[in-house]
């Protein structure tokens, strides 16, 4: 393969987590090594800073600041959530795309997200190939979802698994407070695969986790859960729940829809937007039972808290960017990062793999239903043997003032 010279351009879309800003310094100080790399570009907000020419470049960030994207969260760069056409129906912001990629000679580009971006990838990489113009894209994963196909996981997971486990076991203490009966119900993200709701099976595991879990993998019945919390609280005069905010019935509605108060909204690749079934399932419980129920949708601290982040994680996910760097200078395109993993008598061992774009877009990864029990609310334990390793370390965040110490970009923004 020979050697390709020009810049790079690195962008963060779709939904934060607590380390992909571990990705992007992976690969951002990859770049900044590479002989073959000419200048390194930072997208401001995702593919919009493209298609806006809003640019930022890396090579004038202080190497010590950026250091510090290792431990922060959220997106330094910007995200968005921009779904491209077909560009056989529209391809305006291709031709937009691969005038920017001419401008600023950029032979590189690296996206870093979840489904819908490695959509993005697939399709930038098929056009510049189309038009004849050498780009090597590869595709960064990043979803605390953990739903991207053809990887053992994905960078963000662990972090958001040890925050859900941690806080499941806190809100377990806390509703052991008083001596009168409480139901408490824990929605925790996840739309069609249940990764997440599953990791509040580790508080189990440390004996502080809820008497029953619920996953979009199986169909939710809701006069069975009635019985099943029912039971619970007459025995134990307590009670806690953990469900995906995607569970739904056996024909697909949505429980969270159960309230007919959701407007139908959805965001620009179509998803509905969902979130509010805690409390939906806490004024059904509480009319059945007449006990205090108390709903907790943990929402977006699942994915920004940081000060709770697995090291396992941070350092896999900037292996992860690092390795996208290193193998398009190599010579590989159209290609996803992802991750081979080995579990056993010998430890834990990661190993990086790279997956074809076109088998990771749009293709989502369930929780196996053998790793659900047969009643369809609760985890077995082999799930707890493949997500115990992910959520392994602390983070090594530096603070100040006894508060975390984020990165502080200049974003000088580049002029072609």
């Amino acid at each position: 393969m020979s050697i390709l010279k020009g810049a790079c351009i690195i962008g963060q879309s779709g939904g934060p987590t607590s380390v992909i800003n571990a990705s992007a310094l992976g690969a951002i100080q990859a770049a900044l090594a590479s002989e073959s790399i000419t200048k390194v570009y930072g997208a401001a907000y995702g593919i919009r800073g493209v298609l806006d020419d809003v640019l930022y470049v890396m090579d004038e960030e202080d190497p010590a600041e950026l250091e510090h994207m290792r431990y922060t969260p959220s997106s330094a760069l910007g995200s968005c959530r921009y779904k491209l056409k077909d560009p056989n129906v529209d391809d305006t912001d291709y031709k937009r795309i691969l005038e920017i990629f001419k401008k600023y000679d950029v032979r590189y580009f690296f996206y870093n997200g979840g489904n819908d971006s490695m959509d993005t990838c697939n399709k930038i990489s098929k056009y510049c190939l189309k038009n004849g113009y050498e780009c090597r894209v590869i595709g960064i994963p990043k979803t605390i979802d953990n739903d991207l196909f053809g990887t053992d996981h994905c960078p963000g997971y662990g972090s958001a698994a040890k925050y859900i486990a941690t806080s499941t076991m806190e809100v377990y203490q806390d509703a052991r407070v008083y001596d009168i009966g409480m139901i408490t119900v824990l929605e925790i993200m996840g739309r069609h695969a249940g990764w997440l709701a599953a990791a509040a099976a580790l508080a189990n595991y440390a004996g502080s986790g809820p008497d029953l879990i619920y996953l979009p993998e199986v169909p939710f019945d809701m006069d069975t859960f009635l019985a099943d919390i029912e039971a619970i609280y007459k025995k134990n005069g307590k009670a806690i729940v953990a469900v995906s905010e995607g569970i739904h019935d056996k024909d697909g509605k949505f429980i969270a829809e159960y309230a007919s108060s959701g407007d139908g909204k959805k965001d620009s690749f179509g998803h509905s937007q969902l979130g509010g079934l805690a409390q939906v399932l806490a004024d059904i419980v509480k009319k059945r039972t007449g006990a205090k129920v108390r709903g907790i949708e943990f929402s977006l601290l699942q994915r920004a808290a940081a000060h709770c982040a697995s090291l396992t994680d941070i350092e896999e996910s900037y292996a992860a960017g690092r390795a996208a760097v290193e193998n398009a200078v190599a010579g590989v395109t159209d290609k996803m990062v992802g991750c081979e993993c080995q579990r056993g008598a010998d430890g834990y061992k990661f190993n990086i793999k790279l997956l074809p774009l076109d088998i990771v877009a749009n293709t989502e990864k369930k929780v196996p239903r053998e790793w659900i029990n047969a009643a369809g609310n609760g985890i077995e334990q082999a799930f707890i043997d493949y997500a115990l390793p992910l959520i392994q370390g602390e983070t090594k965040m530096a603070k100040e003032n006894s508060l975390p110490r984020f990165v502080k970009l200049k974003k000088v923004v580049a002029k072609g």
